[in-house]
């Protein structure tokens, strides 16, 4: 099969199971500088090693640019010009070629890939490192399992070449899941010679070195400073990348990123305010671009295990407390779509994200208190200080208006490295996160959020074997093509989740990037990172 029919079946494929330390700058050093990339983020990465435990988000970015996977997405191109995955196209990455059956999917993998260290890639590799991403746990084993991928017994070195996945069962999911970051291809053998009884997948060892075959790779990580990458000369999985070298620098201070922009001394920044994104907008120096999170949102989660929001009344109140359009207006300056207030006999749609019912009103808030008996309520809400710039005044917010109804709030803030592993702990009583679907499908999101199973984002700890239902109804419906049956199911969950309100949406947030007028090719990706190999520096 050559590539214009690989790409021809992957698009039938998914069309027919859907509906339809500081860096060093001198500007004397002019080709330096032509050749590199300066990003100024507000934190970085606590893991160069998607598999590795408690791995943050800014951790993804690095595993992205330096690992390759057996396929990646084609992209389409958005009204307003920004190039956007197209989650129904595929295009191969360390695979040339790719024969799908009903229950299988053999890869024939290419035969000039190789290492950063020079070492081949072969099936066996490919092999080894999806029996990792399945048995290593947490994070990576659970997303391995959104697409039914769960066992290494189906994973098949058929000889140096060939590679093959066996279906468990037929699930739509299961080839997009092969095109997110986790099913990342390592070096086996120099990871086993790291390895330890302790550490059998080698996991310490990755967790401060590459070992890809990607686009670039780690030189120098300063935790919580800096990151360095340079370009793998020898990638085979796409062209080779325009920008040789990335220092991509931590910079807390938000008022020190823009300042760092609007001098040109830095390239790209993603995180800074958005009161500061909707002034460079309109200051127009600086290119910005806005996109919405495929399938996410910003919510208020509550642990409902746990007094006091083991108790509906005291859910719905605190959900007619929050401050919505104040988060809007102060927080987010319009740049996100709001997920709220929808009208009273507003119909449930078949899609995610969508609004819920409920508005700010405090009288309702009060009444329902009232009427729940809790009696005097003070938690803390916490948050990931990784990402201040939004969450913390929505904290302060959501604690303002809470005040008003009686219920007390300590802010509590969690450092971005240690953020994952509270929020998995499934303890924290009441905060703020934000969660968006890698597949940009309903039942996908609500697998993760919403499942009584292992889910490690269930971060309310809610367990209704009735949504359980609705999300495997609707996962067994889609794999069939019973548009009926997905539709009710997809309605059930959605209705069942607002009902019971473990968690409070408040936005679909924008992903906010600022650039250089020189800087082209940003590139939006369900992961919301940054992919460097489509960057070109004018």
């Amino acid at each position: 099969m050559k590539r214009r029919e690989f790409l021809k079946s992957m698009t039938a494929l998914t069309a027919a199971s859907a509906f339809s330390a500081p860096a060093v700058w001198s500007p004397a050093k002019a080709q330096t500088h032509a050749e590199t990339l300066l990003i100024v983020s507000e934190s970085g990465p606590n893991n160069l090693d998607i598999h590795g435990v408690g791995t943050n988000v800014p951790g993804y970015e690095v595993s992205w640019n330096c690992y390759d996977r057996l396929i990646g997405h084609e992209m389409k191109t958005l009204p307003n010009g920004t190039p956007y995955y197209d989650k129904t196209k595929f295009k191969p990455e360390l695979a040339e070629d790719m024969d799908v059956g009903d229950m299988a999917a053999t890869f024939k993998l290419r035969r000039d890939a190789t290492f950063q260290d020079g070492t081949p890639v072969t099936a066996k590799d490919v092999k080894w490192s999806f029996d990792r991403a399945v048995t290593v746990g947490g994070f990576p084993t659970f997303q391995m399992s959104a697409g039914s991928l769960t066992k290494p017994e189906q994973f098949v070195a058929v000889d140096e070449h060939t590679f093959r996945v066996d279906f468990l069962k037929k699930d739509r999911l299961t080839v997009p899941d092969l095109a997110v970051i986790v099913p990342c291809v390592l070096n086996s053998e120099l990871v086993k010679s790291k390895a330890t009884a302790q550490d059998p997948w080698g996991l310490e060892y990755t967790k401060l070195n590459t070992v890809g075959s990607g686009a670039y790779k780690v030189t120098n990580w300063t935790a919580g400073s800096q990151v360095v990458l340079e370009r793998n000369e020898n990638w085979k999985g796409g062209p080779l990348p325009k920008i040789k070298r990335i220092v991509w620098r931590m910079v807390p201070d938000a008022g020190n990123r823009r300042a760092l922009l609007e001098r040109g001394d830095a390239d790209v920044s993603y995180d800074l305010p958005n009161k500061d994104f909707a002034e460079l907008k309109t200051d127009g120096k600086l290119t910005i671009v806005s996109t919405p999170y495929s399938n996410g949102i910003q919510y208020i989660g509550m642990n409902v295990q746990n007094p006091p929001f083991n108790d509906l009344k005291v859910r719905q109140a605190v959900a007619y407390a929050i401050p919505y359009q104040k988060i809007m207006d102060a927080v987010l300056y319009g740049l996100a779509k709001p997920m709220f207030g929808a009208p009273a006999d507003a119909p449930t749609d078949v899609a995610w994200p969508q609004p819920h019912k409920f508005n700010t009103d405090l009288d309702k808030a009060k009444k329902l208190l009232a009427e729940s008996g809790a009696g005097d309520i003070n938690v803390p809400i916490s948050f990931d200080l990784g990402f201040a710039g939004v969450n913390e005044p929505i904290c302060v917010l959501v604690q303002e208006s809470l005040a008003q109804v009686g219920i007390k709030t300590t802010i509590n803030k969690v450092p971005g490295a240690n953020w994952r592993t509270e929020l998995t702990k499934k303890t924290m009583p009441l905060f703020t996160n934000v969660f968006s679907g890698w597949l940009d499908y309903p039942e996908y999101f609500f697998y993760w959020c919403y499942h009584s199973g292992k889910s490690i984002f269930n971060t309310m700890d809610y367990q209704s074997p009735a949504i359980d239902s609705f999300i495997d109804g609707a996962r067994a419906a889609a794999a069939s093509g019973d548009k009926d049956g997905y539709d009710k199911d997809v309605k059930g969950f959605v209705d069942l989740a607002f009902a019971d309100m473990p968690r409070i949406p408040l936005y679909q947030p924008y992903v906010n990037v600022a650039m250089q007028k020189n800087i082209t090719g940003y590139e939006y990706w369900f992961h919301r990172r940054l992919d460097y190999r489509a960057f070109v520096k004018g």
